[in-house]
């Protein structure tokens, strides 16, 4: 046996970077290993050029209910307490306005009502609706070539976190890895993980190890992890790869969002200036089916069907999901956005719908730029699932699509300690965690 340790965290992701950064500072767990596959932290979805880099609050977020908001709100707080105590210089995260646009009167009587009457804005004190002029304000190019008589309301806030999920996951571990008891090793694929009764052997490339309790943070792999150990074979995977567009021109301040299609799992097309490069404006994602379980690499079609597995579940589960007259027009949409010349010119409506004055030629598409999002397929009902995709054995948990997974990280990550505590027979110091994240969040007037 190459080492042995209380916990072992498989996937260094800013989800598995958060629970060893959670672990190793408020419970009294002694000895946990982190594996990560690639040569560095948080390579892959948490990547800063992999996902729209949002700190998602549930506030202009118009597919959430008020109910879902809610929850997610309490962990986008931790995230943002920790970032306003330990990125003072704004290395990590930018802050800036951030809106809800509704264009047109159906759109306008829409986002009112979510405000006034569904209690949005009374959950979010910072939230205002705000009218053209506001606006324009603001965001002077939302308005910019508009007809005069065009209604227009936006959800406005200045709680616009726009986060780098890879330096943060990087932050998470910093922190901890040179603590003893902490390990963490990068490079190193986990091969196999062995149930054995009391205790779990992890198979790695590097050798075998030895765990009291593991979590599996691991995105799409943490289905095919659990699936090859008989968990979740209720469960398969739509994977959805977001891709985004750019200009260079420095279009906006902030963060623009339209409103969500009734129906989608999928976020609107959005624009928002880039974390580290506020000149740089991106505006996606587009949505696009494939057999992946990461963007660009062809070893993990393989891996799709491992989790797929060709059943006639799956197969039906996916024809009933694809066949839906709402969904499946918008699937073959997305496909034509990666057409060379004619994708940008089909996507043009929707940049235009937050940036009226765009040409085709003010935007190209960001090369390198989109990951993964491992959508949960319920193979029993036949349909996608919207919610946290969470799977606890004994002794083990499985994390495959914490939606949104970056924005609640600390919020999950205090979860399994909690539940960690548990098996382990440790102490979980709640009011500290509280204190390092949480407790830092600016409210009311204090921005």
């Amino acid at each position: 046996m190459d080492g042995e340790y209380d916990l072992v965290i498989v996937g260094g992701g800013i989800s598995g970077a958060a629970l060893l950064y959670t672990v190793a500072k408020f419970t009294d767990i002694e000895s946990v290993a982190l594996f990560e596959k690639e040569p560095e932290i948080a390579a892959i979805n948490s990547h800063h050029t992999n996902n729209s880099q949002t700190l998602h609050f549930g506030d202009i977020e118009t597919n959430y209910s008020l109910e879902k908001a809610e929850e997610v709100k309490a962990g986008a707080e931790m995230v943002a307490g920790y970032l306003e105590t330990n990125d003072p210089d704004r290395e990590m995260h930018a802050k800036r306005s951030k809106m809800a646009l509704a264009v047109g009167k159906e759109e306008v009587d829409r986002l009112e009502d979510r405000y006034h009457e569904q209690g949005f804005g009374d959950l979010f004190p910072k939230l205002d609706a705000i009218d053209r002029e506001e606006i324009a304000a603001i965001e002077p190019k939302v308005v910019d070539g508009r007809e005069p008589d065009t209604e227009m309301l936006a959800l406005q806030t200045p709680d616009g976190y726009t986060v780098d999920y890879g330096e943060l996951a990087t932050d998470f571990v910093r922190r901890v890895e040179d603590e003893d008891g902490v390990d963490v090793f990068t490079g190193t694929k986990v091969e196999k993980i062995h149930e054995t009764g009391d205790e779990f052997l992890i198979e790695t490339e590097r050798g075998w190890y030895e765990s009291e309790a593991t979590v599996v943070a691991a995105g799409s792999h943490s289905l095919q992890i659990a699936k090859a150990m008989g968990y979740g074979e209720d469960m398969s995977l739509l994977p959805v790869a977001g891709s985004f567009f750019v200009a260079e021109d420095g279009m906006l301040n902030g963060k623009v969002y339209t409103l969500q299609m009734a129906k989608l799992p999928f976020a609107a097309v959005h624009g928002d200036a880039e974390v580290h490069d506020q000149g740089l404006t991106r505006f996606g994602p587009t949505a696009k089916v494939v057999p992946a379980l990461e963007r660009g690499r062809l070893s993990t079609v393989r891996d799709f069907f491992d989790v797929f597995k060709l059943s006639p579940d799956s197969v039906l589960s996916y024809a009933n999901i694809l066949a839906d007259r709402v969904l499946l027009p918008y699937v073959l949409e997305n496909l034509v956005y990666d057409l060379p010349v004619v994708g940008k010119r089909a996507f043009l409506p929707h940049v235009r719908k937050v940036v009226p004055t765009v040409q085709a030629d003010d935007i190209e598409r960001a090369k390198g730029y989109g990951g993964v999002r491992p959508q949960i397929v319920d193979t029993d009902a036949k349909s996608l699932d919207m919610g946290e995709a969470k799977i606890t054995g004994d002794g083990i948990v499985f994390n495959i699509t914490p939606s949104p997974g970056a924005s609640t990280c600390l919020q999950n990550a205090m979860r399994d300690a909690e539940q960690l505590t548990e098996w382990l027979d440790v102490e979980f110091d709640d009011a500290a965690f509280r204190a390092a994240t949480i407790d830092h969040f600016p409210r009311g007037s204090d921005t």
